[in-house]
């Protein structure tokens, strides 16, 4: 291989290293779901941006952003998109993740007692307790559900609701015990 040869492949490697530098986070910003308020509704919807475009558009000075998807599509797919402001003015304030994070952030079980830990959502993701006292997953929820959810339902640990599953599936399985505490009273 030649010198020049040999240049021409460290610049193509420095360059693609530095490209990658720059849109693998781009990207990592633009993907996951948003939920927002359909300026036609006043309600809430889930979106996705187009996370490519967004990312190679960031190139430039702004990203160029466009939905790829909508609750209200096939429906409404030709609206104007004026969603999207809602979404440059906050770009990781929409992300459905950190609405859940900010949501659980400084709560306790409801049945425990312990702080909830929103930080494993997808592995051990935590609960919601319903005003009929069932537990529900989060993540099985519509994003478009959540605000509402959030303001009727409280907060539950996975190993709780684990447990409150099985007694409510299974409840010839369970023997409940009275705590410790209350067997000396």
């Amino acid at each position: 291989m030649t010198a020049t040869g040999f240049a021409v492949l460290v610049l193509a490697a420095a360059s693609v290293v530095l490209l990658g530098w720059w849109l693998v986070p781009a990207f990592r910003r633009w993907r996951g779901q948003r939920l927002i308020t359909c300026p036609e509704t006043n309600e809430p919807q889930t979106v996705h941006i187009d996370a490519a475009h967004g990312t190679w558009t960031s190139l430039g000075a702004s990203p160029d952003l466009r939905l790829k998807s909508c609750t209200r599509w096939p429906e409404r797919q030709d609206c104007g998109q004026e969603c999207l402001g809602q979404i440059e003015k906050s770009p990781d304030g929409c992300l459905v993740k950190s609405l859940v994070v900010q949501w659980y952030e400084g709560k306790a079980c409801a049945f425990c007692g312990k702080p909830i830990e929103a930080g494993g959502l997808a592995d051990h993701a935590p609960a919601l307790v319903r005003p009929d006292g069932a537990t529900v997953l989060w993540k099985d929820l519509r994003p478009e559900q959540l605000p509402e959810v959030f303001r009727t339902h409280r907060a539950a640990c996975w190993n709780c609701h684990v447990v409150e599953s099985v007694v409510r599936k299974h409840p010839e399985a369970v023997t409940v015990r009275p705590q410790r505490d209350q067997l000396f009273h």
